[in-house]
């Protein structure tokens, strides 16, 4: 996943190791004080102020609500005292449980210090900050022993061991869900994978993929970290760049150059910001040319050598070449970025990854060709020639899978869907990892630099991350980016290594050092992995970050979910993010399970096994629709006004529209009853097709031009859509309808 920042200043180093929970320490400066206990009574608004910046670390703000929490309806009224006090015990809860990360916090720990009468609204701020994977996650074994001793909710395969998988298999199980991991290699992990590489008495662990934790400060991965009791590792500013034949970039020239490059973005961002939408179809490296030519910056072959090699450090970043990077959205998750330093797992990540296996049921060498959703009979995954059943799936491959389309869908993907798959990045970024006899590099090093006398090649071998402390061993890894890393899956492994070899003696020989060859060496090739295609994705050229948001998005009514760093708008290409997202669809299917299992006795009550009764309430609930076009009539999901909430779509296909009789009115009862029941049966054997469909999905149809078969045709095509009786609906068409039963029946109240 990507590490750096897009304009690191190389500082010099401060510590050497960082300890997670050193942000409270960072608060408390912050405030001028020690940390505050609630018992004894010391200074309960700085309590509160201290509580509110952890939550704020962890996304959060300070004195409001998240648009995830307004969705979820956690207070009656928008504003006023009720929100101000849910927020402060949000706050609250967020804090006692980071305070310690190895405990489970109950609801009645949190209500110790908090007053009675707020017992609802910590009911509330508790279930929503557990089901969202806020509080009571990871690996810790308190949090293990809180999986129920038998599954009762829904059943869900999850494909893909990754970091994203495997956050949201053990969520899933926390939920009382039956979960299942269906994995292509042999392996969990995916695109993060620590090889054990050792010889001649040395061993040491190399994080082939993913390994920078990119900013600790309400970081889930460092809450992992701290459950294993693992020790992160700040990487270190400094990082001196070498010239081609290996002497010292100069520190004047170092300093220009970095100052122009830094400007140069600064004039990218003014151009788009004229530019407007036309910047859309721009590249980010066209723009930095250009700009770079008009400016004159960098012509002398040494500055020019050294600005490349800032470009290559931002296609590492991003993965992708400058040239495909656009102009107006490569950045739009810059003010999403975690706080905090940069760092390295001791161990390496493989052991959180290890941790987050025990326990969930993987098949592993199961690679995954098809899935199905279409009929109202859940899900069926297909691997191997063997079939997994389930209420639900989540898909989290790499989005250079979803690319290639190896994997096929039925029915096909909505074309929204398909098309943000195909507008998004998906690049490359390679390695060679290096075990020595000793070290012979700088100890104080975590990073050093190589400038490429080749312009077209830039980021081949451009930069070199020491882990000799926190390996095990003396491990030295080179990354090609670029142009470079697509060349490089091609190279011979003795030729890459031949020209590394090169580069170091350049550097170290001219010093005296000996530079010895390495006992064992590994070159990756995660573009020609068909398991991934890639190694993490980017906004190209005619994307958008709403690309990441339509990639998320459920399809087949709630039954198959994404997840994945590239699902993760405010954190694509990070591990965090795969992390977070994992945890984001394991609770939109909780509340999916959950909403199934407080309504299924109202089903049981509300609906009538009897045929003719159930059509009676269905057409006395499309009496009043919320919205009707043509054929077309809607019933939106009365507990939410999300643009993904589930609507009921009835469309008649044949015989005029006829409004339903309701007999509960006053002109229907007794005396006009069997009028009524003739002229329901008459309506009844009108030809009426039922969709479970998003809200804003209805208002997108609505807009469709043309006729009633167009705009059919598109809710098919488009949305994927099959159109089935009343009584293929299933539990989630049976649970929505009891919900817009019940809440017209509190409208009559009222």
């Amino acid at each position: 996943m990507a590490a750096p920042t897009t304009r690191t200043l190389r500082q010099q180093p401060r510590t050497t190791s960082y300890d997670e929970r050193l942000i409270d320490e960072i608060i408390n400066k912050h405030l001028g004080g020690e940390m505050v206990n609630k018992k004894k009574g010391i200074n309960l608004e700085k309590e509160l102020d201290n509580e509110a910046m952890i939550a704020h670390s962890v996304g959060f703000p300070v004195d409001c609500l998240t648009e995830e929490e307004t969705e979820a309806g956690v207070v009656s009224t928008l504003g006023g005292t009720e929100q101000a006090n849910y927020v402060v015990v949000r706050n609250h809860i967020i804090a006692r449980w980071r305070e310690n990360v190895h405990a489970w916090l109950s609801e009645e720990h949190v209500m110790e210090q908090i007053n009675r009468e707020h017992r609802s609204l910590v009911s509330t701020a508790y279930k929503f900050l557990f089901v969202h994977g806020y509080i009571n996650f990871g690996v810790a074994p308190a949090i293990k022993s809180g999986v129920p001793e038998e599954a009762t909710k829904v059943s869900v395969v999850v494909i893909g061991a990754g970091l994203a998988g495997l956050a949201a298999a053990r969520q899933l199980l926390l939920h009382g869900c039956k979960v299942v991991v269906v994995e292509g290699k042999s392996r969990p992990g995916g695109r993060v994978f620590t090889h054990i590489m050792e010889g001649k008495g040395q061993v040491a662990a190399a994080d082939l993929g993913g390994s920078v934790i990119t900013g600790i400060h309400g970081n889930p991965l460092a809450v992992l970290s701290r459950q294993l009791c693992l020790p992160l590792h700040k990487v270190r500013d400094k990082c001196p760049l070498y010239q081609p034949d290996g002497r010292p970039v100069d520190a004047e020239i170092d300093s220009k150059v970095e100052d122009a490059f830094n400007k140069l973005l600064d004039k990218a961002n003014q151009v788009r910001q004229m530019m407007g939408k036309l910047a859309e179809a721009v590249s980010l490296g066209s723009c930095l040319e250009t700009l770079r030519q008009l400016y004159e910056v960098a012509g002398k072959i040494e500055e020019r050598q050294l600005l490349n090699w800032h470009f290559s450090n931002l296609e590492y970043a991003n993965a992708g070449l400058l040239s495909e990077l656009s102009l107006a959205f490569w950045d739009q998750d810059d003010p999403y970025e975690m706080g905090g330093d940069h760092c390295l797992l001791a161990g390496g990540n493989g052991r959180m990854i290890h941790a987050m296996t025990e326990n969930v049921p993987i098949f592993y060498e199961r690679v995954v060709r098809e899935i199905r959703y279409s009929g109202s009979d859940g899900v069926q995954v297909i691997a191997q020639g063997q079939v997994f059943q389930a209420d639900m799936a989540l898909c989290t491959v790499p989005l250079g899978v979803l690319k290639s389309g190896s994997i096929s869908f039925v029915p096909e993907l909505p074309r929204r869907k398909v098309d943000a798959i195909k507008r998004l990045g998906f690049g490359l970024l390679d390695k060679i990892a290096m075990l020595f006899p000793y070290v012979f590099w700088e100890s104080d090093l975590d990073t050093f630099g190589h400038l490429n006398h080749q312009t077209s090649q830039p980021g081949e071998f451009f930069l070199f991350y020491s882990y000799a402390s926190v390996s095990g061993g003396p491990l030295l890894m080179a990354l090609v980016a670029g142009e470079a890393a697509t060349k490089f899956e091609n190279m011979r492994p003795e030729d890459a290594l031949h020209r590394v070899l090169l580069i170091l003696r350049g550097i170290y020989g001219p010093r005296g050092v000996d530079v010895p060859d390495p006992i064992q060496t590994v070159c990756t090739r995660w573009g020609k992995d068909d398991h991934f295609l890639g190694s993490y994705s980017h906004i190209a050229v005619g994307a958008s970050g709403s690309d990441y948001d339509t990639l998320a998005e459920s399809v087949g009514n709630g039954r198959i979910f994404f997840a994945g760093e590239a699902t993760s708008r405010q954190y694509p290409a990070t591990m965090h993010g795969a992390f977070l997202s994992g945890l984001r669809e394991a609770a939109n299917i909780a509340n999916i399970a959950n909403s199934k299992s407080m309504t299924m006795s109202s089903i049981e009550r509300g609906l009538s096994k009897d045929n003719e009764c159930r059509a009676a309430l269905l057409d006395n609930l499309f009496w009043e629709p919320d919205l009707e076009f043509g054929k077309f009539s809607v019933l939106f999901d009365p507990q939410s006004s999300d643009p993904k909430s589930m609507a009921l779509l009835r469309v008649i296909i044949d015989g005029p529209r006829r409004k339903a009789i309701d007999d509960t009115k006053p002109e229907c009862r007794p005396s006009n009853k069997r009028v009524s029941q003739h002229l329901q049966s008459q309506l009844n054997q009108q030809l009426k097709l039922y969709a479970l469909v998003q809200r804003q999905q209805a208002h997108e149809l609505r807009k469709v031009e043309g006729g009633d078969e167009i705009k059919l045709r598109y809710l098919c095509e488009k949305f994927g859509v099959k159109l089935v009786g009343r009584r293929a609906l299933g539990e989630l068409g049976d649970s929505l309808v009891v919900t817009i039963r019940r809440a017209r029946i509190g409208r009559r109240h009222i």
